[in-house]
């Protein structure tokens, strides 16, 4: 009966795309209207395609690194959740229904992508093409390298962070909590992505330095922000009530639940304005940093993200849980330090008084901020991890 459902499916799929919705179940609709236009090409002799989870806007500020480079022209592919909460920009935006029902879209994708790009860069283990090659990303790799492709892996975190690797790391690990069902989960996930990586013997690009652990013959590519978006000109730790924002987009990895009792007594007590960053659109996020003087990052992971070099390029103070190992590598490969006060959950009540006692120096901290998401943050330094890559 399955098979039977599964050959009528195909049937109805191969139809013309206007037919094939009008014969559908209307869960397994979308609005033709929405379907996006045809990829561009770039008019270059290198030409690569990112895609398609597009986090933190980082595979559209990629490829935009990637255009840096002589002779090269790069296109972000986003699929993306029909509300679009919080708006990243992107190349080619497709609605996830479109992405899931269209097989026009996606046999017209791959005819594009496997005729006029030369590189791919496949972002977190997510197929580009779908249903196209039954969700095998194995299948997808052979086929665009069949092609003449060059691919590649790009991992942002969990897909290829090892819980049970962390957890033995680091005594903050949110992989330590009994309660967190996911575990498990993402446990699996990471084995098979790790799988996958081997089999298909494709270069690995990792968002942040701790990831090199779990994949050491990575290259880093590090995360680029648009530094002019969030400039500020306004010196943090002035007021004699400092402003502490906190943005938890998951409050289990930030450590939300560890930090939030101490900066809202701190906050009770009149020591400081304590403001939770939430629901807020892409948009509106450099002007809710620049009102800032600290911003308290993640203090579960230990790395230091894209929130915290958007921060760092406001020229906040910002405060996180940060790796010796992540700090040796940003020295090694910068020859500098990075301008972020590592601090456990546990001592931030001391940190912050000892911020409140001595402005001064922690001013200068954030001052650097600027100075180092300039030189390494700013897409530079992301074209320079491409390059062999795309060259």
């Amino acid at each position: 009966m399955r098979s039977a459902r599964s050959l009528v499916g195909r049937a109805v799929e191969a139809l013309p795309e206007n037919l094939s919705l009008a014969l559908r179940p209307s869960r397994y609709r979308y609005d033709p209207a929405a379907r996006p236009k045809a990829i561009p090409i770039p008019q270059t002799p290198t030409r690569l395609l990112i895609g398609r989870a597009n986090f933190a806007a980082q595979g559209f500020a990629f490829a935009r690194a990637a255009e840096r480079l002589d002779g090269v022209g790069a296109v972000c592919v986003h699929v993306h959740a029909a509300n679009r909460r919080y708006g990243f920009p992107s190349d080619v935006g497709v609605p996830a229904d479109v992405f899931q029902h269209s097989a026009h879209w996606r046999r017209e994708a791959f005819r594009i992508v496997a005729r006029s790009f030369t590189h791919v860069i496949i972002e977190s283990g997510r197929s580009l093409f779908g249903k196209l090659f039954d969700n095998d990303l194995v299948r997808e790799v052979e086929a665009l390298r069949a092609a003449g492709v060059s691919v590649a892996f790009l991992a942002h975190g969990s897909e290829l962070r090892l819980p049970s690797r962390h957890r033995d790391i680091d005594e903050w690990s949110p992989f330590r909590d009994s309660d967190w069902a996911d575990i498990p989960t993402l446990e699996s996930g990471a084995i098979n992505f790790r799988r996958l990586a081997s089999s298909s013997s494709v270069p690995m690009f990792v968002t942040t330095p701790d990831l090199l652990l779990d994949w050491p013959s990575a290259t880093w590519l590090p995360v680029a922000v648009d530094q002019d978006l969030w400039r500020s000109n306004v010196a943090p730790l002035t007021r004699e009530r400092p402003v502490v924002v906190h943005a938890p987009t998951s409050s289990r990895i930030k450590g939300t639940d560890l930090i939030e009792p101490v900066v809202r007594r701190l906050h009770n007590e009149g020591l400081i304005e304590y403001r939770r960053l939430e629901g807020i659109p892409s948009a509106n996020m450099p002007a809710a940093i620049a009102e800032a003087d600290i911003v308290l990052e993640q203090f579960r992971i230990g790395t230091y993200s894209v929130a915290a070099v958007e921060a760092m390029s406001s020229g906040r103070l910002v405060i996180a849980h940060i790796h010796a190992q992540v700090c040796k590598e940003v020295a090694t490969r910068h020859n500098r330090e990075l301008p972020v006060v590592s601090c456990a959950a546990d001592n931030l009540e001391s940190l912050l008084a000892d911020v409140l006692d001595d402005r001064e120096r922690y001013r200068a901290i954030a001052a650097d901020g600027p100075s180092f998401v300039r030189a390494f943050h700013s897409g530079s330094a992301s074209a320079n991890a491409l390059e062999s890559f795309l060259q």
